[in-house]
């Protein structure tokens, strides 16, 4: 994937789908396992970006406001303590482009999108517990700060609830 150029775009279910489904299950558990309809279902809730280098989607991103039908634990406790938000439900890079720069131009992204629509915040969790420090300092440097660690019984995991203010 040299991907002399690479630029953030709506994907397209019919077209990226596929390519979507291999890079995300690949990152299990990392991040959960989606089918079609589960990734059509949170589609609906939110928005989903592609970045594509030689015509092969090279990462995405799942996002989406407050207010969904998400049956995300992390998700629902972002809902119950703040209005309006734009949430990072997952941003994942296929292996062969980690360390070009893909997720900082989805998370750029996503932030630029907060910004249009006036979210106050862009929210997302990182792992605590397997510890992930690699996402903890990649946050971090995209200005997020983590408000809570919370236990996520559901997969066994602790989280840090992070929040990047706009």
């Amino acid at each position: 994937m040299s991907g002399v150029q690479s630029v953030v775009e709506p994907a397209d279910l019919q077209r990226d789908g596929p390519d979507i489904l291999v890079i995300n299950n690949a990152a299990v558990p990392a991040v959960n396992l989606l089918d079609l309809p589960r990734l059509e279902a949170l589609v609906a809730m939110g928005w989903l970006d592609v970045v594509r280098r030689d015509d092969v989607v090279a990462g995405f991103a799942l996002t989406m406001p407050a207010g969904r039908p998400y049956d995300s634990l992390n998700y629902r406790w972002f809902d119950a303590r703040f209005d309006s938000f734009l949430y990072v439900d997952r941003v994942v890079v296929a292996e062969a482009a980690r360390g070009t720069g893909v997720g900082r131009l989805l998370y750029e992204a996503a932030i630029e999108r907060a910004r249009a629509l006036s979210f106050p915040r862009v929210l997302s969790e990182v792992n605590v517990d397997p510890p992930n420090p690699q996402s903890m300092a990649f946050h971090a440097r995209l200005g997020f700060g983590a408000v809570e660690e919370r236990l996520n019984e559901a997969e066994g995991k602790t989280v840090a609830m992070m929040v990047r203010p706009l």
